[in-house]
């Protein structure tokens, strides 16, 4: 059972932004965050770091405006994720914006792999470009460059994921974990990366005279995509991404975001006007991100490039219609991996990993999390290279005797806190060369390829690493709060406001805890549960999702305020994400 923890809050802070005008309740909630000055949330653009903090960014922008004077055709190699996908769409819009030829090119996960390989350069040298541009990719690409620098097609890297060994020869790169970038914030998304070339590529071209006698584009309009990208992403919020992700917001909200986000809030029946970094989370980027894992990114891509409202709508429909295809994938993948664990002790093992030759490819990473979710354990998924099917089927190819495909097999990995998993990856790769043909990734999650049938080798390896970078006390189930909460103070009002504002990874939405007694309990929708629950002489409604076990009398409970609207009225409702028995 996790272990409830209240999270640290710094007295002297808190008492400073109460007395810089913050309301107690949320100055407790940001001191606990880190939060020690009031300009952190206050999310101004201005507040916005400098793009000269982030090392070689005037070369690119030197490199683009030099492309753009001679009418160079541009073309912006994509990665296949949401991520991927906003930092291509901003690309694509921004150096337009900017005044660029410029096109784009996405790798099919099935068909081609990730980032700028060899032949992705191949395919993209038939649209003869001037100039490659890596968005969320490329800086490990030390072969796909070198292709490229075979064919004299220079390349910009622009990227945020971790370095290897070796850097490719680009012309260019961008990239705030570089060596020697001393950019403040290490944490941009690939899109956030790719907005701030165009930053840096207006002021180059301000700089040359280019708007002497026309209005400058305005950026601001790329910053739903930049939101959506960050969220989707899973970066850590720091005070940086926070601005972006709110400015992006308060876009959405005021009607100002593009034709495909706002075809995306409808097809996940949801209202742009009241925007959350849940929407962005867990219903727009889940229906990107859906193409990328079942059919061509290129779909979600054009959804985000659509002007057209009535074109950005069909596109986003079959955006929808794919994720319920994945969330059925999903599932049934759940279901043969549990059953294949059914055995798995926990207690005996600090990593896992899982394969089934036929799991689809497009699929293991969110595997990958359930099962970490599930088993508090660092989790890698594998699969055969051939899994998910050609041209979109959501079946694995096949080869003659009926079995699927061998060759590679493709992993997707997710940690824990207390474990960097690409960092650990490069440690079973420097003590078993040749076992992991290629990886990448970030502390919290990775991507890997092994040659087939070293699957076992490959978890024994996995195993014992982590077993060295883990403490005993990682390994347990931690839910973090803030603590107990004041029943004067839950209130719709409050619940509408922690549901607007910022929260995400390294700064997450709060949760609190109490003792309640269950005054009454049903079951609703055949899998939730509606409660009413006792405190204090107060009673409040409550909701366990996605549960319909019955709760005793009395609990311990993790819970989030929710704001409630139905059938005209707001109410307050508390969500409830743990509970434990409470002495009676």
């Amino acid at each position: 059972m996790p272990r409830i923890t209240t999270r640290p809050c710094p007295a002297d802070t808190c008492a400073a932004l109460q007395q810089a005008g913050i309301d107690p309740t949320w100055a407790r909630l940001y001191a606990a965050r880190g939060v020690s000055h009031p300009d952190q949330i206050a999310h101004r653009l201005p507040q916005l770091l400098p793009p000269a903090g982030l090392l070689h960014i005037e070369r690119a922008a030197a490199l683009l405006a030099d492309a753009i004077a001679a009418n160079q055709r541009l073309l912006i190699v994509a990665d296949y994720d949401a991520d991927g996908a906003t930092a291509c769409a901003v690309g694509v819009r921004g150096l337009r914006m900017l005044g660029a030829r410029v096109d784009f090119i996405v790798p099919n996960r099935l068909e081609h792999g990730y980032g700028l390989s060899p032949d992705i350069v191949k395919l993209a040298a038939t649209r003869q470009p001037d100039l490659l541009v890596t968005v969320d990719n490329g800086i490990a690409a030390v072969e796909g460059v070198a292709a490229a620098n075979a064919l004299g097609i220079p390349v910009l890297v622009t990227d945020h994921h971790l370095p290897g060994d070796a850097l490719p020869d680009a012309a260019c790169i961008v990239n705030p974990n570089q060596p020697g970038c001393g950019f403040a914030s290490k944490n941009l998304a690939g899109v956030g990366v790719m907005f701030y070339v165009l930053l840096a590529l207006r002021a180059e071209l301000r700089q040359r005279g280019a708007y002497a006698e026309q209005v400058e584009p305005d950026l601001r309009s790329l910053l739903d995509l930049v939101a959506l990208g960050t969220v989707a992403d899973v970066v850590k919020l720091d005070a940086n991404n926070r601005t972006l992700v709110a400015q992006g917001l308060a876009r959405m909200r005021a009607g100002k975001a593009s034709a495909g986000i706002n075809a995306l809030f409808r097809a996940a029946a949801r209202d742009p006007a009241r925007a959350t970094v849940f929407d962005l989370g867990f219903m727009l980027g889940p229906r990107l991100n859906a193409a990328g894992r079942i059919d061509d990114m290129a779909l979600g891509i054009e959804c985000l490039l659509a002007d057209e409202p009535a074109t950005a709508q069909q596109l986003a429909q079959r955006l929808d219609t794919l994720n319920r295809a994945r969330r059925d994938v999903e599932s049934d993948m759940l279901d043969e991996a549990l059953a294949i664990l059914a055995d798995f002790s926990p207690t005996d093992s600090h990593s896992l990993t899982a394969w089934q030759p036929g799991w689809h490819i497009g699929v293991i990473g969110i595997l990958a999390s359930r099962l970490k979710d599930k088993f508090h354990r660092p989790t890698i998924v594998l699969a055969n290279s051939g899994s998910g099917g050609a041209e979109g089927s959501l079946q694995p190819q096949r080869g003659p005797t009926g079995l699927p495909l061998a060759g590679e097999l493709k992993g997707s990995g997710r940690s824990i806190p207390g474990l960097h998993l690409r960092d650990a990856l490069d440690l079973v790769d420097k003590r078993h060369p040749g076992l992991i043909l290629k990886f990448g990734g970030h502390a919290m999650a990775a991507g890997l390829s092994l040659p087939a049938g070293r699957q076992d080798e490959f978890s024994q390896a996995f195993e014992a690493v982590v077993r060295e970078l883990l403490d005993p006390a990682d390994l347990e189930g931690v839910i973090e709060t803030d603590g107990e909460l004041d029943p004067a103070d839950h209130s719709y009002a409050l619940a509408e406001q922690l549901d607007h504002a910022v929260w995400g990874q390294g700064f997450p939405a709060p949760l609190f805890t109490a003792t309640f007694d269950v005054l009454a309990q049903r079951v609703v929708g055949e899998k939730h549960l509606k409660l009413k629950l006792g405190r204090d002489g107060a009673a409040f409604e409550a909701m366990r999702f996605f549960h319909s076990d019955p709760l005793p009398a009395r609990i311990h409970a993790v819970y989030a305020l929710m704001p409630n609207e139905f059938n005209g009225q707001q109410t307050l409702q508390l969500k409830l994400q743990h509970w434990e028995p409470a002495a009676g």
